[in-house]
Parts: structure tokens; sequence; C-alpha cells
């Protein structure tokens, strides 16, 4: 996801995550990047699952080009929008871990905890999402099953391993 004027990003919060928003957003739109805010303004006790299902329909859907989700933790918003069929959502508390999470898994959500690490920390996070590019290659292979188990519920790739295993527990 290089940076574009035209790029469109969908961000969504918690109630304990207002601020982180705000300023993440902001900082964003600085950059050109369009904003698409899904969260609540709200301090009122508000469910996570809410914002991150909204986030993840609208990048599953193509109308934005990803998306970042941010709760107390990042882990609770990002469960919610892994559900979401196509969505890979990263919970990310580092730099590194964000940049990989594109190159390696070609994730198409980031998330962080607002309780977990400061609005400068998660700036880093944002744009090394942003400007880290997805390698493909020999991640491919790894992303394919990813879709596999989401598509069959099953990985041909550990069922025999995974039945041998079954049986021994069931003896």
């Amino acid at each position: 996801m290089a940076k574009e004027k035209n790029m469109r990003l969908a961000i969504g919060n918690d109630h304990v995550a207002i601020d982180m928003k705000n300023e993440i957003r902001d900082y964003l739109s600085a950059k050109g990047i369009e904003m698409i805010d899904v969260g609540t303004n709200s301090p009122e006790r508000f469910n996570y699952p809410v914002s991150g299902y909204k986030v993840a329909r609208l990048v599953a859907e193509g109308l934005v080009d990803g998306g970042v989700l941010i709760c107390g933790t990042g882990v609770g918003i990002s469960l919610a929008a892994n559900k979401v069929p196509g969505i890979r959502a990263c919970v990310c508390s580092d730099p590194y871990t964000a940049r990989l999470s594109k190159q390696h898994n070609n994730t198409n959500i980031i998330a962080f905890g607002a309780r977990v690490i400061g609005p400068e920390t998660a700036k880093m996070i944002v744009d090394e999402w942003l400007n880290a590019q997805y390698e493909g290659g020999r991640h491919q292979t790894r992303v394919d099953m990813i879709a596999e188990i989401q598509d069959t519920g099953h990985l041909q790739a550990a069922e025999e391993e995974l039945e041998a295993l079954r049986a021994s527990l069931r003896a």
C-alpha cells in the first residue's frame, strides 16, 4: 500500500481509543489519505466488534484500500475483523512487526492498542505498514494456506499428521 493521494483507509475504534483514533486519523489525513471513520466518538461503553466488523467489511468489499483498528489492546477488535472472509488483520506494537505483516502476510488491516502504545509509536507503525509492499513468492504459499483454512475450515497440509495425533489421543 504505497502512499498515494487517492488512497482511502477505514479507521475504527472503541470508547477507550477515541483520542488515539482521532490523532491517527488526522495524521493520515494530513498525508493526503482519505480516512473513512466508522468508530465511535462517544466515551460511553462501545463494543469494539462493531468497528472491527465495519472496517473489515469495507476492506473485504474493496471500498477502501485497507484499515486501521484501535481498542484497548488491539486484540479484540482485530479478532472481530479477522472473522470477515478475506481479512488479514494484525495487532502490532512495533513498526518492525507492522512492516513484516505486510511484506510476508499481505495484511490488509493493522491494529494496535491505545493502552499499549503511545501515539508516536502508532504513527511509526502505520507509516511502516503503509510503506511496506507484499513480497509474494514463498510467502504466497502461506497466505494461500490461511485462505484455505478460512474457506474450508481445514488445512490439507496438516490433516494427515493431525489425524494420527487425534487417533493417539482417542486411544
